[in-house]
């Protein structure tokens, strides 16, 4: 790839057939911060800090009222192994992985091609004439101005890609707890900041199976 880049480089392809576990990450200074096979996990608890602390005031109002705690049937759920073991979660990385591999390799052989041009001026520099160097250098430096340009462009693009996805992914989890715990009779259903949680209240196995079949169904 030579010259000056072109709209047409960086258009962004439509083609979706990245490989699976594509490379997001490149060396170098000019590197694109997004972590090979990125695995896209729920960083933001479903359970807020606001919902949690009114899930602990509910549960010190039922140890200090007249109502049986024996009667409320809890659950818990491990949130960072429905994250890490729904299929639908995997289906969200697979997708941005698809997505956004097409124009990762074309920033890769821009970068690939950048480095050959600097090799070159270092290499034959001394021999080359005064006008061709300058050339050479202003093709160097515009290159590298157009592909931070595009990489900065590339990050915005995959960062709300990500989110729209991760967003989607909670809110589904989310409406999966709820429909498991209405089902089976649970009062309350707990997850972050929680101690402990004994077998015989984690629901954990029940919302993946939950989800794995929605999954299968095509619901999601």
């Amino acid at each position: 790839m030579t010259g000056t880049a072109s709209s047409s480089r960086w258009g962004r392809s439509s083609d979706h057939r990245g490989r699976k576990g594509a490379a997001f990450a490149r060396d170098g200074p000019d590197a694109i911060i997004v972590q090979r096979q990125s695995r896209l996990v729920i960083n933001r608890p479903i359970v807020t800090q606001r919902l949690l602390g009114r899930t602990l005031v509910v549960i010190i109002a039922l140890l200090f009222s007249g109502v049986a705690l024996a009667e409320t049937r809890i659950g818990f759920v491990n949130l960072g192994r429905v994250s890490a073991e729904a299929p639908q979660a995997e289906a969200a990385r697979t997708k941005l992985e698809e997505e956004f591999s097409p124009r990762d390799r074309e920033i890769a052989a821009e970068q690939s091609d950048i480095r050959s041009l600097e090799e070159r001026l270092s290499r034959d520099g001394a021999i080359m004439s005064e006008e061709e160097q300058r050339r050479l250098q202003r093709d160097v430096v515009s290159r590298k101005r157009e592909l931070r340009r595009v990489q900065d462009e590339f990050r915005e693009d995959f960062n709300m890609r990500r989110n729209e996805e991760l967003g989607r992914l909670q809110r589904y989890i989310f409406e999966t707890i709820s429909g498991v715990a209405e089902r089976n009779g649970y009062d309350l259903v707990v997850s972050d900041g929680v101690v402990y949680a004994s077998d015989q209240v984690d629901i954990t196995d029940l919302v993946l199976d939950r989800l794995r079949s929605d999954f299968e169904s095509g619901n999601y």
